[in-house]
């Protein structure tokens, strides 16, 4: 399940994964950002908090999860992960590859100081 708390006002979302990852779980994330996105014409950025790296529970939720970021990362200037698994730096060397926004890794417990840099425009 992917827990999604998106602010209106700071144009953030807030993503926190509970477990393996659906294809659903991108469906609904979408859902909830494109009219962010209509409204805006942006995120300022997107938060993922996530101690360890939850992976997918199908091949279909990766492929969703690979379509999800296709068809947004142009719309999206920031993203932190906030995260204590390694995962998260090699996340953030092959991403900044595929994707327009900016990356950065913080300490999972760090997500106040990853919401002040996104605001940081």
């Amino acid at each position: 399940m992917l827990k999604v708390d998106v602010d209106q006002t700071a144009r953030t979302v807030l993503l926190e994964p509970e477990g393996h990852l659906s294809r659903q779980d991108f469906v609904s994330l979408a859902q909830q950002v494109d009219p962010l996105i209509t409204k805006f014409g942006d995120l300022k950025g997107l938060l993922i908090h996530a101690r360890q790296f939850p992976g997918w529970d199908s091949f279909a939720a990766f492929v969703a999860h690979m379509q999800f970021v296709n068809g947004h990362h142009k719309y999206i200037k920031k993203i932190a992960l906030c995260t204590d698994s390694s995962f998260g730096n090699l996340v953030e060397k092959l991403a900044e590859h595929f994707v327009s926004a900016e990356i950065k890794v913080f300490p999972y417990n760090e997500l106040s100081l990853a919401k002040q840099w996104i605001e940081m425009t």
